[in-house]
């Protein structure tokens, strides 16, 4: 048998037992500044802050909701295998995409919305691909969304993969990435401010080999509609059954990554006891045993 609390959480309340003494204490020096003159009782009775906490203790205990159970397993709806496709070309260093802060470029935005977005993950394979004149995977898929998180950070900065945008070689590369998942669900998030115009595929042959492996490809295209070929953008996503997204500034950025976390929701991983047998009802009947006590006490004084 092994022993859990439900709300373990709750036992934090047992923090404020100090505060039993220190108001107490304060009460004597505010009402009674002279200790002889309260009654002499028995000492069990004459220590009520005694009975006090533990009618407290046994309260938060069976907040807790203690219990026991015989085993427990997983019982996570799994999520979805899911890679970032993010366009690091020339142009991302542009500047001006932030209305609050012209500071930042259009990767500096990128980077920092993708990265509140894998926040949300959950149970999702999650990895990284990023592309310019080439395509190169900075991260396989993963669980550890916090490393993934933290591998933005090690990469350089705009240029890195090269200067032009070979989009076709982003999504064969962010197919390819997506081999090692088992999950059911495959999930591409294309982000790009640029018109193919480099790489050894076109993205004709990255969206039928799309189709055929099952994967959806959501397509971003962040910046003025005239730098990015809308028409591509489109049909990538509408042939493979996913949505295509433009945006002129951060804050419509922001709002395509909420609408895709709607669209492809991450299931929360549970868990499932076994032979479950709540024990809150014995600390909760003791302390209603001890308050009981107190209040037959008090009535015979």
């Amino acid at each position: 048998m092994h022993f859990a609390f439900l709300y373990p959480y709750a036992l934090l309340l047992l923090l404020l037992l100090p505060c039993f003494v220190w108001c107490r204490q304060k009460a004597e020096i505010v009402y009674f500044p002279k200790e002889e003159w309260l009654p002499k009782q028995s000492f069990a009775w004459d220590n009520l802050l005694l009975w006090t906490m533990a009618i407290y203790t046994f309260m938060v205990i069976s907040l807790a909701s203690p219990f026991y159970y015989s085993s427990k397993s997983s019982s996570d709806r799994k999520g979805r295998d899911l890679v970032l496709v993010l366009d690091t070309s020339g142009s991302m260093a542009e500047r001006g995409f932030n209305k609050d802060d012209s500071s930042l470029s259009k990767y500096d935005i990128s980077v920092g919305l993708a990265k509140d977005f894998l926040k949300s993950r959950h149970d999702d394979n999650v990895g990284l691909v990023v592309f310019g004149t080439f395509a190169f995977t900075a991260s396989a898929l993963t669980y550890d969304l916090k490393a993934l998180s933290e591998m933005f950070d090690l990469m350089s900065d705009v240029g890195i993969a090269g200067t032009s945008t070979a989009i076709g070689d982003a999504l064969m590369q962010g197919l390819e990435t997506l081999k090692s998942g088992k999950a059911k669900s495959k999930v591409i998030i294309l982000l790009t401010d640029g018109v193919h115009n480099a790489g050894k595929h076109a993205p004709r042959e990255a969206v039928n080999r799309a189709k055929e492996q099952g994967v959806k490809v959501y397509t971003i295209g962040i910046g003025k509609k005239g730098d990015y070929d809308v028409p591509l953008l489109t049909t990538i996503a509408k042939e493979s059954g996913a949505k295509s997204f433009f945006c002129q500034n951060s804050d419509e950025l922001e709002d395509v990554y909420k609408e895709i976390a709607t669209l492809e929701p991450s299931p929360i991983r549970s868990e499932q006891y076994l032979n479950q047998v709540s024990l809150a009802f014995y600390p909760l009947g003791m302390a209603m045993i001890l308050l009981l006590l107190l209040i037959l006490r008090y009535e015979e004084r």
